[in-house]
């Protein structure tokens, strides 16, 4: 009897385990079926396909295109996802929000604030990123931006405002290419809690720098090249605010050939400008801003159309430069002979010099908007008149 009582027991144990653990198991594939990837980018129409990370995971990648002196509109380019898996860098930023990083540029300070977190970003890891492959981590820092509706949409802007700002307020970074760089949003779905990692590298590609250059030592050495340069214009600064901006027009003009065949490398960038002494108009302002400052005299990039001496409109690319309390323009592409037509005398190499928005306006028409959709950045308001 006593042992019959023991088997009642024991077998209802036994049931009552099982009928537990098959509440359990229940339990854990409800959940198991609730994990699941977005793969769903809203908001710009060229903006196109994710790929799948794993089973609880998607990238989606962004990326700038740049046409000749152009950033256009990120999208998302077709990648197999073997080629697109992020690679850990065990030296990458932990510090998200990089608020360490304290910057005072004039297109930086226009932005809003998810895009200020990417340029700094981009500031704290310009060294690193001379690899071509260094990985800038942002871990959360978008979370609550990507948790909207239309989060993915609003980042992808702000990333493609921040990438424009950057590059035009840094002609140094002559290294990079926008168009190689992929602003990736990994997001991760359990149940109704959804987590994003965010992070930008390379893609696909083997880096993110130029063609020109492919290591960073390649880089160290042109960078050393620029700067020799560079110490051997600053080398004959005054002091005297107008004569330096003289001083650093001359030289752009005296020691640089416009590039008309469009085919020479680096002809985009300080580096063409300043070391090839071949360039177009882009890297002739680049190379002008670069130098202001060094010179620690304030001086933006200007981008915009610009009208010929045949009438023809073309994209083109200036600068504005404080003296006196007051902003002028300067264009030293077309101040350059070479480039205006071929006449040598010294009226033309200062038609373009320290000139004023009633006398600019009649060729050159500055457009704050760097790619299409993409944000509109402000100018300083320049001087009615030209300097005298």
């Amino acid at each position: 009897m006593k042992d019959r009582f023991v088997t009642i027991v024991m077998t209802g144990i036994t049931i009552m385990i099982f009928l537990l653990l098959g509440f359990l198991g229940a339990i854990f594939f409800s959940e198991m079926q609730n994990i699941e990837t977005s793969n769903e980018l809203q908001g710009v129409e060229t903006i196109g396909n994710t790929y799948e990370q794993d089973e609880t995971a998607t990238i989606s990648s962004m990326e700038t295109d740049k046409a000749q002196n152009e950033i256009k509109v990120p999208q998302i380019v077709e990648n197999p996802l073997d080629q697109i898996k992020p690679q850990k860098d065990s030296n990458s930023s932990s510090n998200n929000n990089y608020t360490n990083i304290n910057i005072d540029k004039y297109f930086y300070n226009q932005l809003e604030d998810y895009s200020k977190v990417i340029y700094r970003a981009f500031e704290s890891n310009k060294e690193n990123m001379k690899t071509g492959k260094y990985q800038i981590e942002f871990g959360d820092a978008f979370s609550n931006l990507l948790k909207q509706s239309n989060g993915q949409s609003l980042l992808n802007t702000y990333y493609q405002s921040a990438i424009e700002a950057y590059i035009y307020d840094n002609p140094e970074v002559f290294y990079l290419n926008p168009n190689k760089m992929y602003l990736n949003i990994e997001t991760t779905t359990r149940g109704k809690n959804v987590s994003y990692n965010a992070f930008i590298n390379c893609g696909k590609n083997e880096s993110y720098l130029t063609d020109e250059f492919s290591s960073k030592q390649q880089i160290d050495q042109a960078t050393n090249n620029i700067e020799q340069v560079k110490n051997s214009i600053i080398r004959n600064r005054t002091g005297n605010t107008y004569k330096d901006i003289k001083m650093v027009h001359d030289y752009i003009i005296n020691n640089t050939d416009y590039d008309t065949t469009l085919s020479k490398q680096n002809i985009y960038n300080i580096y063409g400008t300043l070391v090839n002494r071949k360039s177009v108009c882009e890297g002739y302002a680049k190379s002008f801003k670069y130098i202001m400052d060094e010179l620690g005299i304030p001086c933006t990039l200007v981008i915009g159309k610009a009208t010929n001496s045949e009438g023809q409109s073309e994209n083109h690319a200036w600068n504005y430069v404080q003296l006196e309390g007051a902003w002028y323009a300067i264009d030293t592409t077309w101040d350059d002979p070479i480039s205006n037509s071929g006449v040598v005398n010294e009226s033309s190499k200062y038609k373009f010099f320290l000139k004023g928005i009633t006398e600019m306006s009649k060729d050159h028409t500055p457009s704050g908007q760097f790619s299409e959709g993409g944000k509109t950045f402000t100018y300083p308001s320049i001087s009615t008149r030209n300097y005298q």
